[in-house]
C-alpha cells in the first residue's frame, strides 16, 4: 500500500514539474531543445496523412452505407468482434417489392410483366452494389483502418516517448545550468550524457517510423487504384442492365400504345391512356433518354420501303399526327432525315411498316424522319 502511495506521488511529482516546464517553454523562461527541419516536416507530414486519412476513411463509409445507424451497428459488431450480418440492398428490396406486386395484379398482365421486368434488373443492380461494397471495404477501408490503428497508434506511441525525453534531457540542462559544486556538477553532466543518449536513441526510431509515411502512401495509393475500378465495373454493370431494360420496355411499350391506337382512329388527338408520358430519365442519362414509341396509325397506306423513305411521297394521315418538343440537338444523317434543333416544336406521326424507333417530323415544308429518342411526345 505505501509502495502504491509512493508511486502516486511520484507520478503526480513528475507530471506537476513537466507542466511547470511546458509553461515556461512557452514564455520562453526555459531552454527547449528543438528538432532539425527534417524531423519537424516528417512531423508535419505524419500528422497531414493521418487526418486526411481519417476524413476520407469517414466519407468512403458514408458512400457506401448512407444510413448512419447501419453504419453505428457495424461498427459495435467489429469492436465486438462479431460477424456484421447481411442486409438486404435497397435494390434488391425494391426488387422483392415489385415482385409481389406482380403477383398481385397478375404477372399475365402488361403492368405486372413490366414490374417483374424492373423488379429483375433492380435485383441485379442490387447484388452488383453488394459486390462493390464488398470489394471497397476489403481493398480501400481495410486498409486505411489498419493504418490509423496499427501503424499511426505506434507512432503516436513512440513521439509521446520522444516528448518525454526531451522534457528530461531540457531538466538535466537546466540542473546542469543551476550546479555550483563541482560534485553537483560532475553528477549533473553524467546525468546529462545518459539523457542524451536516450534522446538520440528515440528520435531515430520515431524518425525511421515517420520516414516509413511514403511506404504507407505508396499502399494507399495502390488501394485507390483497386477502389476506382471497382467503381468502375459496378457503373459499367448498372449501365448495362438498365440499358437491357430500356429495350426490353421499349419493345413491350410500342406493343401496348399499339394496341391501345387500334379502333381509335376517327379521334383528332389520341385518348388520354395512349398519351405517353415524359421521358424519364432524360435529365441524368442524355446519352440514352427514355422516350415513348409512337404507334401505328391503322389505315394509312404504307408509303415506306424496308428502312427508304422518300419524304415527298410521304402525306400525314388524316388523323394520329401529335406536336413534340424537340429534347436535344439532331443532324440528319442524310435527305430522308430531319435535321432538329432542341426545344423547338415540330410535327410527328407515324407510317404502318416503321422501325418503331422512328416518326415521321414535319416543320413547315421540311419533312423527315426524325428518331423517338430525341423528342418528348405532348398532346
Amino acid at each position: 500500500m505505501d509502495f502504491n502511495v509512493k508511486k502516486l506521488a511520484s507520478d503526480a511529482g513528475v507530471f506537476f514539474s513537466r507542466a511547470m516546464q511546458f509553461t515556461e517553454e512557452k514564455l520562453g523562461q526555459a531552454e527547449k531543445t528543438e528538432l532539425d527541419a527534417h524531423f519537424e516536416n516528417l512531423l508535419a507530414r505524419a500528422d497531414c496523412t493521418k487526418n486526411w486519412t481519417e476524413k476520407i476513411l469517414r466519407q468512403t463509409e458514408v458512400l457506401l452505407q448512407p444510413n448512419p445507424s447501419a453504419r453505428v451497428e457495424e461498427f459495435l459488431y467489429e469492436k465486438l468482434d462479431r460477424k456484421v450480418p447481411s442486409r438486404v440492398t435497397n435494390g434488391e428490396l425494391l426488387a422483392q417489392y415489385m415482385t409481389e406486386a406482380a403477383n398481385d395484379f397478375g404477372p399475365g398482365t402488361p403492368y405486372g410483366k413490366t414490374l417483374i421486368k424492373v423488379g429483375e434488373t433492380q435485383r441485379r443492380l442490387g447484388a452488383a452494389e453488394r459486390d462493390f461494397i464488398h470489394s471497397a471495404s476489403l481493398n480501400f477501408l481495410t486498409p486505411l483502418r489498419n493504418f490509423l490503428e496499427g501503424d499511426w497508434r505506434t507512432i503516436s506511441k513512440e513521439r509521446r516517448i520522444l516528448q518525454n525525453r526531451r522534457l528530461d534531457l531540457d531538466a538535466c540542462k537546466a540542473r546542469l545550468k543551476k550546479a555550483k559544486a563541482a560534485e553537483a556538477k560532475a553528477a549533473a553532466e553524467h546525468e546529462l550524457r545518459l539523457t542524451q543518449t536516450e534522446f538520440d536513441r528515440q528520435a531515430e526510431v520515431t524518425r525511421l517510423l515517420l520516414e516509413g509515411i511514403s511506404s504507407t502512401h505508396v499502399n494507399h495509393l495502390r488501394c485507390l487504384h483497386e477502389f476506382v475500378e471497382s467503381q468502375t465495373n459496378y457503373y459499367a454493370q448498372c449501365y448495362q442492365y438498365m440499358l437491357e431494360l430500356q429495350k426490353q420496355l421499349g419493345s413491350s411499350k410500342g406493343e401496348i400504345f399499339s394496341g391501345t391506337f387500334v379502333g381509335n382512329t376517327e379521334s383528332t388527338s389520341p385518348p388520354a391512356a395512349a398519351t405517353s408520358p415524359p421521358a424519364v430519365g432524360a435529365a441524368t442519362l442524355p446519352a440514352v433518354p427514355t422516350i415513348p414509341v409512337v404507334p401505328t396509325i391503322v389505315g394509312v397506306p404504307n408509303t415506306v420501303a424496308e428502312g427508304v423513305l422518300n419524304p415527298n411521297e410521304v402525306k400525314p394521315p388524316a388523323s394520329g399526327t401529335r406536336k413534340a418538343r424537340v429534347l436535344y440537338d439532331y443532324e440528319a444523317a442524310d435527305s430522308t432525315e430531319l435535321a432538329l434543333l432542341a426545344d423547338e416544336m415540330i410535327t410527328v406521326y407515324s407510317l404502318p411498316g416503321m422501325d418503331p424507333d422512328w416518326l415521321i417530323g414535319e416543320r413547315g415544308n421540311q419533312k423527315g424522319k426524325v428518331p423517338v429518342t430525341y423528342l418528348e411526345l405532348l398532346s
